[in-house]
């Protein structure tokens, strides 16, 4: 073949066919648009539209159009300018070992993909018993009655115990006290929450504050968030003393060996699910929960699966109480939270039923031996400990030695918690290993 003949390889290339296939108009289904609308232009569409004083005057300068290969390559490049270091920064998120079976069947298969509950329940009901296993493994774990089929994530979901407290609660104080060994995430959310609710979040000593605040309710963490381990029983007395309620943040992996919370007063649990095999991912999406007494069933927010009995007489799982949801009660709704995260949730509740409670349990008494091991060469190496008892954070007091030992453990590959400017916080997880 004569070179002259050949097609220039940028033609070739076809990276229109990638645009279009994203983008999905052609020049000629936008042509038939405006023509419909009586508009000559898309430019004149725009300047109809939007107002000039924040209209862009100049074209914007992007580059050509790349093909699907090389736009997957240009975003692995800028990927591998990450530095992967091993988190040990807790505060929720946790390293996990997500089970192949799962990784293959659930996680990367298109039938499960959604973040919703079914709209249509009765023809979901593989996917409605996933939710009721997940909802039962939080009853069983937190040790309360009911449980919905999982929140957005462990803030959000403090944001609606709030709420769903001072809906129920009848107190006529208008403070929510917050713990400080809350999660910092957690803390900044309901406070964003309560703002434009008239909610006074007071953050402090729980135990401190008591005697002598009054309060609608109180949140606290089960473990604390710098490692902690605090018997609230008295709290939850004193709460409900003055008709407030107890709201805990409670870890379900610690709750395989510690006290459920459900069984020394707490009136509303919520926490992550991240940790049982959903991985980090940036963040998100992980799966929370939110479970309640069962007085307080009528005003939980999200969606919750309840068994029935169909025109067969077979037992069939439906959506259960849906005159609290959005698309029936509008504005008068529980929650604005009309979703949950269900692929997370399906997941968790698969991890559960892989490991099974034996399996739980002896990985949660591993992750708590590596932390006592931590905390034992942490004080032979001098280091004072702000907590005597932990499940899987050591908070280390490091005086001005702070920043250089965050240095180092960076040089040497991990991520710690910078608690303040005098403490460090080491949370270890189901991927901790004695190297």
């Amino acid at each position: 073949m004569l070179m002259s003949s050949l097609t220039p390889l940028g033609e070739l290339e076809n990276a229109c066919e990638f645009e279009s296939r994203h983008i999905g108009l052609t020049e000629a289904d936008q042509a038939h648009m405006l023509s419909v609308i009586g508009e000559a232009s898309r430019r004149s569409l725009i300047e109809g539209i939007v107002p000039a004083s924040i209209a862009r005057r100049q074209g914007m300068q992007l580059p050509d159009p790349l093909t699907e290969a090389q736009a997957l390559q240009e975003l692995r490049t800028i990927a591998d300018r990450n530095v992967l270091l091993k988190s040990c920064i807790g505060q929720g998120y946790y390293g996990t070992h997500t089970p192949g079976v799962i990784l293959r069947n659930i996680l990367e298969n298109p039938a499960w993909y959604t973040a919703y509950t079914p709209y249509q329940a009765e023809i979901s009901q593989g996917r409605m018993e996933a939710l009721v296993n997940f909802q039962t493994m939080v009853c069983d774990l937190t040790g309360m009655p009911i449980a919905n089929a999982s929140m957005l994530d462990e803030a959000t979901a403090a944001a609606e115990a709030m709420t769903l407290a001072r809906r129920t609660v009848k107190s006529d104080s208008q403070v929510f006290l917050v713990d400080q060994d809350c999660h910092p995430q957690t803390i900044e959310v309901v406070q964003t929450r309560a703002r434009p609710l008239g909610i006074e979040v007071v953050v402090g000593d729980v135990v401190a504050l008591l005697p002598h605040q009054a309060c609608f309710a109180a949140l606290v963490q089960y473990p604390g968030s710098t490692g902690a381990v605090h018997d609230w029983a008295t709290q939850a007395e004193q709460l409900h003393g003055q008709q407030a309620a107890l709201c805990v943040a409670a870890d379900l992996l610690a709750l395989t060996l510690l006290t459920p919370p459900g069984e020394w007063g707490a009136d509303i649990v919520i926490g992550s699910t991240q940790r049982l095999g959903m991985p980090m991912g940036c963040g998100g999406p992980h799966a929370a929960y939110l479970a309640c007494r069962d007085a307080y069933k009528r005003s939980m927010p999200g969606r919750l699966v309840g068994v029935s009995i169909d025109a067969h007489g077979q037992p069939a799982y439906r959506l259960a109480l849906q005159t609290r949801e959005q698309h029936i009660r509008r504005e008068k709704a529980t929650s604005n939270i009309c979703t949950a995260q269900v692929l997370p949730a399906v997941v968790a509740s698969m991890y559960v039923v892989y490991h099974g409670p034996r399996g739980l349990q002896r990985m949660a008494q591993r992750v708590a031996s590596f932390t006592a091991l931590l905390a034992r060469g942490l004080r032979e190496l001098g280091f004072e400990l702000v907590h005597g008892t932990a499940f899987d954070t050591v908070s280390v007091k490091t005086s001005d030695r702070t920043d250089a030992l965050l240095a180092r453990a960076r040089d040497n590959g991990y991520n710690l918690r910078r608690v303040n400017a005098v403490t460090l916080g080491v949370s270890l997880d189901e991927t901790t290993t004695r190297a």
